[in-house]
């Protein structure tokens, strides 16, 4: 083992041919080190709940198992239950938001997740920001903060660790940082508005924040990103919101946290900074190494290590056992979830037309082209068949616009190209279906009946040719 490697959470993804396989030797050699937990994307339910049980019966030490979840457990696990982006559930109410948090806790449990990476608290308020937008509840800071403290509560009440991220708010940035280190020039008064749903999640009892990797001259003049920053993380989180939970890196991979600095010194950084855990670094042991050599130096005062590794520990403490949800209780919340999803698809301009008889679907994906696979494009024309729909070469054109938010796409709207093609179909459709922000409605000339389902999710598909069967 290597001392303070327990503040080291590396990630393990889910492979479509192999599982989670080909990194166990990984795995091994992470838990040797004694990591203090990890990030998990994607998997099957069992496979998942076997992985974790493994990593729990291995580790020295209790683990925190995180993972991104803004979605609803289905999110990541296949079988679980998928539901709308909190843009989607804001227009729901609070009620509709902590039934959203408590389904996603007690899947979570389900599969041995113990710590759920959102809400996202964060604020819409840049149309053109390439990575937040339907990810947020909306851009009024009280009611944003109200919605993220109603999901923090709930799912914190089913035994799950919440976090809200990205502090101090990633709403105002104009560059994606997964891509580049994005700098926000507002001053101080305009970045308290950011402030407020940060300060009511503190208030709400929050068991973690994340950081942005992003540069906020105002609240900062080094120009340092928020997750190494001393005055953004030790004055203004720990002092002016009174925080004294657990801090959490965004990830270290991403290119916003490797400016002119390697892995290895950021992670020094970020805890002299008063940050406690660093999420998923590409090279572990060289991470949990600079933590040992930092400690022995005293470039790390061994006072700020300790209470870091405390933090975790007493985050462990707050959390439930997994528990199994039978397969009655899974159906439920998957029914839950359906319904939930159904209610936020909102037509942006109508009347839509009464239940087609014969439907051609054009699909405009300007989500594809990552390196991570997406949902089927098929879920929308297979419900419209089941419901009696012929799907086909013609009929009633129908347009799907996939436009969700992707971290490789670093920008919110469409490309030239794919505005093209939108313009172009709208001129002959009977309804244009979005699957990202309501705003791209400015991207759909003309009079055609436009339907926001928020999210190219199969469920959000479900819910959308839902809603066009309904008419």
């Amino acid at each position: 083992m290597i001392p303070w490697a327990e503040l080291v959470l590396p990630s393990i993804r889910w492979d479509a041919d192999h599982g989670y396989a080909k990194l166990m030797p990984d795995i091994e050699r992470w838990l040797a080190l004694g990591v203090g937990g990890f990030i998990l994307f994607g998997g099957e339910r069992e496979a998942m709940r076997a992985l974790v049980a493994q990593l729990q019966a291995a580790a020295t030490h209790p683990l925190l198992i995180a993972s991104d979840l803004e979605r609803g457990a289905g999110q990541q696990v296949k079988e679980l239950t998928g539901l709308p982006p909190l843009r989607g559930l804001a227009a729901l109410g609070a009620d509709a938001v902590r039934e959203a948090a408590r389904l996603t806790a007690r899947e979570a449990r389900d599969v041995g997740v113990n710590w759920i990476f959102a809400p996202v608290v964060d604020l819409d308020n840049e149309p053109t920001n390439p990575i937040v937008q339907t990810r947020a509840f909306g851009d009024d800071p009280e009611e944003v903060g109200a919605l993220g403290a109603a999901w923090i509560m709930a799912c914190q009440a089913g035994g799950v660790l919440a976090c809200a991220k990205h502090y101090p708010g990633h709403g105002r940035t104009l560059t994606d940082s997964h891509a580049g280190l994005p700098a926000v020039a507002s001053s101080r008064l305009a970045l308290d508005a950011d402030l407020v749903p940060f300060r009511m999640a503190v208030e709400a009892g929050v068991a973690s924040v994340m950081t942005a990797h992003v540069a906020y001259p105002a609240l900062d003049a080094s120009g340092d990103p928020a997750t190494y920053s001393g005055p953004i993380v030790g004055h203004i989180l720990r002092g002016e919101l009174g925080f004294d939970g657990l801090v959490v890196t965004d990830a270290l991979v991403m290119e916003g946290a490797l400016q002119g600095i390697d892995e290895a010194r950021g992670a020094v950084r970020a805890i002299a900074a008063g940050v406690d855990l660093l999420l998923y670094p590409n090279d572990v042991a060289a991470v949990a190494r600079a933590l040992e050599a930092a400690a022995a130096s005293g470039t790390l005062k061994a006072e700020r290590l300790e209470e870091a590794a405390m933090r975790r520990r007493e985050a462990l403490a707050r959390i439930a056992e997994p528990m199994r949800i039978e397969p009655r209780e899974l159906a439920e919340a998957g029914a839950r979830g359906a319904a939930l999803s159904r209610d936020a698809v909102q037509v942006l301009r109508g009347p839509l037309p009464a239940s087609p008889r014969r439907v051609r679907v054009e699909v405009v994906d300007d989500d594809a082209g990552g390196p991570y696979p997406l949902p089927p494009r098929s879920v929308f024309a297979d419900v419209l068949r089941e419901g009696g729909v012929a799907v086909g070469a013609a009929g009633d054109l129908v347009v799907l616009v996939f436009a969700d938010v992707k971290s490789w796409k670093c920008r919110a709207g469409l490309s030239a190209e794919h505005q093209e093609r939108v313009a172009s179909l709208a001129r002959d459709a009977t309804a244009v279906v979005l699957f990202g922000h309501a705003r791209r409605i400015a991207d759909v000339p003309g009079t055609c009946p436009v339907v926001c389902a928020w999210s190219g999710d199969a469920v959000m598909q479900r819910a959308a040719a839902a809603r066009q069967l309904a008419g």
